[in-house]
């Protein structure tokens, strides 16, 4: 093959490359585009609003869950969490902790959003543990956190919602449902911890030493260790930060229903997992973007709030759901391809 052949095919596979690069954007376009001729209302303020907090709910967890993927993992957990954290903070805003004694402990907002992160992070250290000392594969793992969190959370109502958090004054609690309900110059606060978040995501994946460390074991792992790095640390710490971003979910969404129910957050993992893939993250680990997952909370946000309003049903909305996961898998892989015959044909090049 000629030197000017070579240049043209490389010309090729790089800009398909950066096409594939671009494709969680070029999803993003074209299902606002398709919303916004077809779907009623879709433009109207109202209705941003509405999908921005939902967007916020998918984007908190992606982002703990962009980080477990990183490192090859999985975290099948954060649903459950989410339902379980929510019913803490119920529990804790109507009743406290009562030790027996004729009285009770109770807690302002402040100290409720502690104990509640509190109990995500420790989620998260057990599934880290399991995993990393018992050699437990995440899979299995946090499957079986999912099925104790959501048992957990039952058992702490008896299946009952825990309703009317609307807080104490005497306490320092009734300023609970400004969590999720609030807002500052007319940006809702739940907004507001959400970009406080994945601005903290995005500068330890890309400018710490800790997050050069994620992406090295989720590359490879053995060689990571090799070279140093403290991988089960590593994996500690991103199912930590998963646990705890599941636990702001929940503090967001009991706050604002002001009432706490203990399936709240079934299926939210798919969602998390999917805005994740779509936004960039490798299933296969050591690649992926805490703003191209953003984007991808994005794309499901939209996709489904434009479902709903186009009235199709919601079992439709689970298989287009399941679709655009391994749609994004499969570009994925294509990407990994492209890009190993890239580096082949730039080794090739004379």
């Amino acid at each position: 093959m000629s030197t000017i052949a070579v240049a043209e095919e490389k010309r090729s596979l790089n800009w398909l490359l950066l096409l594939l690069k671009a494709r969680t954007f070029v999803a993003l376009v074209l299902v606002f585009a398709y919303f916004a001729i077809e779907a009623p209302n879709f433009l109207s303020m109202a209705n941003a609003v509405l999908i921005s907090k939902h967007v916020a709910i998918n984007a908190f967890l992606a982002i703990g869950m962009t980080f477990v993927i990183i490192t090859g993992g999985i975290d099948l957990s954060v649903g459950s969490v989410v339902g379980l954290t929510g019913m803490i903070a119920g529990w804790l805003v109507l009743y406290g902790i009562d030790p027996g004694l004729g009285w009770s402990i109770q807690f302002n907002t402040f100290e409720i959003v502690l104990i509640v992160c509190a109990v995500g992070i420790f989620v998260g250290w057990i599934n880290g543990i399991v995993i990393t000392k018992l050699n437990v594969a995440p899979f299995i793992a946090t499957l079986g956190m999912l099925y104790v969190a959501r048992g957990a959370s039952l058992l702490l109502s008896e299946g009952r919602t825990f309703p009317n958090l609307n807080g104490v004054a005497e306490y320092g609690s009734d300023s609970f449902p400004f969590i999720g309900a609030g807002s500052f110059f007319g940006i809702p606060v739940m907004i507001l911890m959400l970009v406080a978040a994945a601005c903290i995501a995005a500068y330890i994946a890309g400018r710490t030493p800790l997050g050069r460390h994620i992406y090295a074991t989720g590359g490879n792992e053995r060689g990571a260790a090799l070279s140093g790095v403290r991988v089960d640390r590593v994996k500690l710490f991103v199912y930590m930060f998963s646990g705890l971003m599941a636990a702001l979910v929940g503090l967001i969404i009991a706050s604002q229903l002001k009432a706490s129910h203990p399936a709240t957050g079934e299926f939210f993992e798919l969602n998390a997992i999917a805005a994740a893939v779509l936004g960039g993250t490798s299933m296969s680990g050591g690649r992926g973007r805490i703003w191209g997952t953003i984007v991808g909370a994005f794309v499901i946000g939209i996709l489904s709030d434009g479902l709903v309003m186009m009235g199709v049903s919601s079992f439709w909305q689970m298989v287009i759901k399941g679709l655009v996961i391994v749609t994004a898998v499969i570009i994925d892989q294509a990407q990994s391809r492209l890009q190993a015959r890239i580096a082949l044909a730039q080794e090739a090049a004379p």
